[in-house]
């Protein structure tokens, strides 16, 4: 069975990169059109559903609460990778976050380190290897996941492995927390794709454009280079 999905994909990578007139940061368009329109779906039955009725039914201040706990958690290998960037104070400064929101914050439910005045910071793999100097390579639609880049796809399979999440035990509690942080996440973004959905005549381009501005945003903290279109796998740190 694995073999069989192994061979459909390659043919159809193989089948996008092989058709002419198409965003070149894009050649597996067609693929990655699927792929999207599987995640819509899910998002559709699932997700979205879920998400609203969490919004809905789960006080805002519960919903904070649960927020910071894992933007906590998160902010344990957002150290790690400013400290494998270079930016040592910066990691000293995402971990002393933890530090102050696990204690007085208590267990992250409230961000008191952002009320000391310590800067909370975005950073994961992907961007570590952006920094490094890996290029993005082709963009990718990833089932589930969503908009993202060789590199990227790449720097989220770090994350997941990493991810402290993933060690809790028993499973069943560990499958809770999952489902709650992605649930959270998606009860966030209610509001932004349903903006979407009105402005955007193409969905998809709209995202890709926006994930990949985004993305080379990040890995130069805000301030990336001017941008060649003919460059977009050259070495984004040039």
């Amino acid at each position: 069975m694995m073999r069989a999905v192994l061979v459909a994909t390659l043919l159809a990578l193989t089948g996008c990169a092989a058709t002419a007139e198409r965003d070149r940061r894009d050649p597996f368009e067609p693929f990655n059109r699927g792929v999207y329109r599987f995640n819509e779906a899910v998002d559709d039955v699932v997700a979205r559903p879920v998400a609203t009725a969490y919004r809905d039914l789960v006080p805002e201040p519960v919903r904070d609460r649960v927020r910071n706990f894992f933007s906590n958690i998160g902010d344990v290998f957002i150290g790690v990778n400013n400290i494998l960037q270079g930016k040592f104070y910066d990691g000293f400064e995402d971990w002393m976050r933890v530090v102050f929101n696990t204690t007085f914050g208590v267990f992250g439910l409230h961000d008191v380190a952002s009320d000391m005045g310590i800067e909370k910071r975005n950073e994961d793999f992907g961007q570590t290897f952006g920094w490094w100097g890996f290029g993005p390579g082709p963009y990718l639609v990833l089932p589930l996941l969503g908009s993202s880049t060789v590199r990227d796809g790449i720097g989220t399979g770090f994350d997941l492995y990493f991810d402290p999440v993933a060690e809790v035990r028993p499973t069943r509690a560990r499958n809770a927390l999952v489902a709650l942080r992605v649930t959270g996440t998606r009860a966030d973004l209610l509001d932004a794709s349903r903006l979407l959905e009105q402005a955007a005549l193409d969905k998809y381009v709209f995202q890709r454009d926006a994930y990949l501005q985004r993305r080379r945003s990040l890995v130069y903290d805000g301030r990336p280079p001017r941008e060649r279109y003919e460059d977009f796998e050259d070495n984004p740190r040039k």
